[in-house]
């Protein structure tokens, strides 16, 4: 592939533009205050003077720089180091390019420890009152090649196609629309209005011809559209009883086919010259059909469907019958299917709500690799493309973005494993000359992990649901950790020992979200917060509550942390209702107005002693942590992340431990705490 040479007036113009911008004490650009042309235009006149890759290498443009122009030139990046600059920036894009420069800084230095970039993490947080120690980065990858932003609501639905020799993806989304997108420059082409609700199946063909789109959702129809036009072709097609998952489209017998899944359990094969229904539906999945796909395989035309059974399925068009076993391994529902060449060989890329992308050889119904992990939330649907000579999936995700991926680089297994699903809480406590944080997940299972090394030393398990908190302490005699969730049972763990111990607390009536253990006049108890809006006392001895409950809160509590203040045993409680209150634990009396600042729900808490002053940190579903004294009532910071936190812990050393997604992350937070000694 040959590429243009730089034409001499541009790398001058270029290296004249980055000398009027000032210096910083130690030689640094200060992109902070440069004029607001280079912030804007700095990245074009970089790639027209060939000098991009070397520019996203800054980590100060990075910041500064005006994101869209930024993310335009990540795939000139051509260094090992420059490749994985841009995988950090690109990876939180579509969350970060709203945001305020201070803002995106703490969201790029936290993905640089999700990529396991220990040098420029602390470049990207230099000055900061925090830095990121390490993160397990379970849901990052390096084969994500693009961000797609633009969609206002959950994106379902992806497929391909050439228009005028270029590749397009095209998608539908819960905003009720059809976008057409050019791969090559990952920008939009053309936005098509008709469905009147969510757009959940996008395919598309040649028919006559010319390139079409087929897309189908929530109103039950399946519309047909000429892509160069935007005009629907022909009338909708109509028959399904439920919601329209999934379209494909193959030749059978010469015809131009779609075939269709729907919440109505079956598939449906249309003529799409006629509009015409073609034979009986297919059936044998015993759930939803999400997702289809179809190929040629040994000269006949088959279509593969995955279903909320948890299974993959492969059929003969022509006969209509199933071909093989089911395929298994996804461990929640499978949304998606597309079907692809990779290596010689005809692989299914499928995925779904495990958040995962997965690959299959379809001759042998093996999984070929680990699974690829990048979306935060549900993968809703695939398609595969080449793009630039690569083999690409292309995936769309209910975190709002849309993702390409390099399916043959793209098999890697992230350095550090933990829990299998949403991390819901995390403790820590000192346990020989080590700290270690207990973390409790919707995985049904509590990790013990080693906080220097980010490793786990110990699983439990036990409960029959979702973990959704834990809590350390001391009693009897030993070290515990104290779990409860969606069982609605309290239980105690022996940490030194691994074993279950005590008397279980129950006749709770709804979901523990929380549990916080603390000393009160000498008698060990916990403090639990619940969904019926009460906090609660109970003695860890006896199991019995110790109280009435506390009253105040107006939604769910979902955070509990007890501490010192003043003198005064204290609950820090938050939850749906967005504010932090502080208790009396004595006297069950709040001791000031609630603490105000979150804009979403509040999911934890946690309270510790710093430099002799009382602090509790709080997580937000509106992506920030947030930093409080106690005393004061007064919000000290606040820190943005790439994803909602679902919980938090701090040692008294400054280190914060979070769980965000499936991912636990570590910062330290010791330059304020000096700050504020």
């Amino acid at each position: 592939m040959s590429t243009s040479v730089p034409r001499p007036s541009a790398v001058t113009v270029y290296e004249r533009l980055l000398q009027s911008i000032p210096s910083t004490d130690d030689g640094r650009r200060a992109w902070q205050v440069a004029d607001p042309y280079l912030l804007r235009h700095a990245a074009q006149h970089a790639a027209h003077a060939g000098k991009a890759g070397e520019l996203l290498e800054d980590p100060a443009f990075l910041i500064h720089a005006e994101p869209d122009t930024v993310n335009a030139i990540l795939g000139k990046a051509i260094t090992q180091s420059g490749r994985l600059t841009a995988a950090v920036y690109r990876t939180s894009y579509a969350v970060h390019r709203e945001l305020a420069p201070q803002e995106r800084q703490h969201i790029l230095a936290v993905n640089a420890a999700r990529f396991h970039a220990v040098e420029l993490a602390a470049e990207l947080s230099r000055y900061t009152d925090w830095s990121p120690l390490w993160a397990t980065g379970t849901q990052v990858s390096a084969a994500n090649t693009a961000v797609l932003a633009g969609h206002t609501d959950v994106v379902n639905a992806v497929a391909t196609a050439l228009m005028d020799g270029s590749p397009v993806a095209v998608t539908g989304s819960d905003d009720h629309t059809v976008r057409v997108w050019d791969l090559t420059t990952s920008r939009p082409k053309s936005i098509f209005t008709e469905h009147a609700d969510w757009v959940r199946a996008v395919a598309t063909a040649q028919l006559d011809g010319r390139p079409v789109a087929i897309t189908a959702g929530n109103d039950r129809k399946v519309l047909v559209w000429d892509l160069a036009s935007g005009c629907l072709i022909g009338e909708p097609l109509v028959g399904h009883t439920g919601w329209v998952n999934a379209v494909a489209t193959v030749v059978v017998d010469g015809r131009v086919v779609a075939v269709t899944g729907s919440d109505d359990h079956t598939a449906r094969i249309w003529d799409l010259a006629s509009g015409c229904l073609i034979g009986e539906p297919l059936v044998g999945h015993t759930g939803w059909v999400n997702s289809v796909a179809t190929a040629q395989m040994e000269d006949r035309p088959i279509a593969i469907t995955g279903s909320n059974d948890h299974t993959v399925r492969m059929w003969d068009l022509a006969t209509r019958q199933p071909i093989g076993n089911p395929l298994t391994g996804h461990t929640d529902w499978v949304r998606a299917v597309a079907i692809t060449q990779l290596d010689d060989r005809s692989v299914a890329v499928t995925a779904g709500d495990d958040c995962t992308v997965r690959i299959w050889d379809l001759a042998s119904g093996c999984l070929i690799g680990d699974p690829l992990t990048g979306h935060s939330d549900a993968v809703n649907a695939l398609a595969t493309a080449q793009v630039n000579g690569h083999p690409v999936a292309v995936t769309a995700s209910s975190d709002k973005t849309v993702g390409t991926w390099d399916l043959a680089s793209g098999r890697t297994s992230a350095v550090l494993t933990g829990h299998t699903d949403l991390v819901r809480a995390v403790a820590i406590m000192q346990m020989d000359d080590r700290s270690i944080a207990v973390t409790a997940s919707n995985d049904h299972t509590v990790l013990v992990w080693d906080i220097a090394t980010g490793r786990t030393t110990t699983v439990f398990t036990g409960h029959t649901g979702a973990v959704f908190t834990v809590a350390t302490a001391q009693a009897g005699g030993h070290l515990i950790a104290i779990t409860a969730g969606e069982d609605r049972l309290v239980r105690m763990w022996d940490l030194d020992t691994g074993d279950l111990m005590g008397q279980l607390i129950t006749g709770l009536t709804d979901w523990v979200r929380v549990v916080a253990a603390v000393e009160v006049d000498g008698r060990p108890i916990a403090v639990t917060g619940s969904d019926d809006h009460t906090v609660r006392l109970w003695d860890l001895v006896t199991g019995q509550p110790l109280s009435e409950p506390f009253i105040g809160h107006t939604g769910a509590v979902n955070a509990v942390a007890a501490v010192e203040v003043g003198g005064r045993s204290v609950a820090v409680t938050a939850g749906d209702d967005r504010a932090v209150r502080l208790w009396d634990l004595v006297t069950g009396q709040p001791l000031s107005e609630p603490l105000v600042g979150h804009t979403g729900a509040v999911n934890a808490v946690a309270a510790v002693e710093v430099g002799g002053r009382s602090v509790a940190v709080t997580a937000g579903d509106d992506r920030t942590v947030r930093l409080w004294d106690l005393a004061t009532a007064s919000c000290l910071m606040a820190l943005h992340l790439p994803n909602a936190p679902s919980c938090v812990q701090v040692v008294p050393d400054g280190t914060v431990l979070l769980g965000m997604g499936h991912e636990v992350i570590a910062l330290t937070m010791e330059p304020i705490s000096r700050r504020y000694e």
